[in-house]
């Protein structure tokens, strides 16, 4: 669905809700009025529940955009504010729920007319801080990429590979809006905002002021347990991302592939970084001048690309490697057997002691034959001159408890039981180094093997720390929250039978 057709909907839906009020319940002061409250309350409570479904998404994204914060901010004026964006982020998910809960509760006092004056200022704030969030994303499209945003004299022309958001999380994984698009979305219901600001005597109110008190308590209490339950105690639901239940992500990434090496070079864009002067040529004109330009030093040359056949999506991206390098992402999608991956996109431990180990090191090999009875071939046997006890020095790596018990008490006796039902099992892990996962893999006995992978595409393919997923034949079967993992019998008779 795109942004179109979701207003198409969300329209109908208001004249339908406006008809009722006004023809049935006989509430409304105003149709215009009416149909506006109708409107807006259905989209707000629509963005919000997009969104309900996965708080923790929505706390990425709001991750996303406090970076942004504060790289700009920092070398500037306003450099004392930095510090606090990343001191925010440790509340992502919370500030994400409270949002969520905020939009909602709005749309629900739209329809039903509640506290139209405390309704009407709270919509318009909450709406200048959505457009404050679209339009710095989008104007960071004119920034270039070693020019601060507070450079004005010095934006260019606009690039989307200068964005430092590239998706403002309006309606999650739902609807992937540009920015620009946001923005403008965002500016376009102002005009509605300010009309409540200065007609919200004329809105109208269904049922009395103490049933939409509790209609509103009732809400919030709900909304808060249906986030809560989307991401500590469960998995969303509803599943808007490319990883979802049933997809063929060998059959996907080969189809995204082939759209993006189908992209064709049309032309050639030339920027001077000195004086950020743009120029462009399409590719029959640059053939023919290619060779002379351009002559002076600064110019930076981009290709211009035809528009693939398909957007890509995360599936694009999805690749995890080894401790050395080597891609493992084929063996898994090729494999025609059941493979269980473990996702951790963070983990939650720090090596904090240094601590010295031993091993026997052996000097001045030689090799000899001997002539056993009874055996044609001789036996080769080795001499060592010396063997010695070296030491060298490791770190110590403290595992949260809570987070170690996840592993021990959860992942562990279902992975020891895949594994000896001849399942493949192994995990995938965000921001890892090789010394960190051997101690992690050795401490708590795993017994699998562990690669690394981007931490975005970890948090995309499973929104739980760990997380299970069931692959089979370059496909998903399932996936669960750590707390919802069910017993490993119970998954073999459901999907490996």
């Amino acid at each position: 669905m795109d942004l179109q057709t979701l207003l198409l909907v969300i329209g109908s839906v208001a004249i339908v809700l406006t008809l009722i009020v006004g023809l049935i319940m006989k509430g409304h002061k105003s149709w215009l009025m009416t149909f506006l409250q109708n409107f807006c309350g259905v989209f707000y409570i629509f963005s919000g529940w997009v969104k309900a479904v996965d708080p923790m998404g929505m706390g990425f994204k709001i991750a996303d955009y406090f970076t942004a914060f504060e790289s700009v901010f920092s070398g500037t004026w306003f450099n004392f504010l930095a510090p606090l964006f990343p001191w925010l982020t440790q509340y992502q998910v919370g500030l994400s729920v409270f949002v969520i809960i905020l939009e909602i509760v709005l749309g629900i006092m739209l329809l039903l007319g509640h506290r139209t004056k405390l309704l009407s200022w709270t919509f318009l704030l909450l709406l200048l801080f959505f457009t404050v969030l679209t339009g710095f994303t989008y104007m960071t499209g004119f920034v270039p990429p070693d020019i601060n945003f507070f450079q004005f004299g010095q934006w260019g022309e606009f690039k989307e590979s200068n964005q430092q958001v590239t998706d403002c999380g309006c309606f999650g994984d739902f609807i992937k809006l540009k920015p620009k698009v946001s923005f403008f979305k965002d500016l376009a219901l102002l005009i509605p905002a300010l009309f409540f600001i200065f007609k919200h005597k004329g809105m109208h109110q269904l049922f009395s002021k103490r049933i939409r008190d509790v209609l509103v308590i009732c809400s919030i209490i709900g909304l808060l347990v249906y986030c809560i339950s989307n991401f500590v105690w469960d998995i969303p639901h509803a599943d808007f991302r490319p990883f979802k239940k049933g997809t063929d992500v060998r059959a996907q990434k080969a189809i995204e592939m082939q759209a993006a090496a189908d992209v064709d070079i049309i032309g050639w864009e030339f920027t001077n970084s000195n004086t950020q002067e743009v120029a462009k040529i399409m590719n029959p004109d640059y053939m023919a001048i290619y060779k002379d330009y351009p002559k002076a030093d600064g110019w930076v040359v981009d290709q211009i690309k035809s528009k693939p056949t398909l957007e890509p999506t995360k599936i694009s991206d999805f690749e995890f490697v080894s401790t050395d390098g080597y891609d493992q992402t084929e063996s898994l999608l090729d494999d025609p057997g059941v493979t269980v991956m473990i996702v951790s996109y963070k983990l939650y431990g720090n090596g904090t002691e240094q601590k010295n180990g031993t091993y026997m090191d052996t000097l001045g090999i030689s090799y000899d034959t001997i002539q056993v009875e009874n055996q044609v071939t001789p036996t080769i046997v080795m001499n060592y001159d010396t063997i010695i006890q070296k030491t060298y020095t490791y770190t110590d790596y403290k595992w949260e408890a809570d987070w170690a018990d996840r592993y021990s008490s959860v992942i562990k006796p279902f992975t020891d039981k895949a594994a000896a039902d001849g399942d493949r099992v192994f995990a995938v892990v965000g921001g890892a180094g090789e010394e960190q996962l051997e101690d992690l893999k050795d401490e708590l006995d795993l017994g699998f093997d562990i690669y690394t992978a981007d931490d975005i595409l970890l948090k995309t393919i499973v929104r739980s720390n760990p997380g299970v997923v069931l692959w089979k034949d370059g496909k998903i079967l399932s996936k669960w929250h750590y707390k919802k993992l069910p017993k490993y019998e119970e998954v073999k008779s459901e999907f490996l039978q």
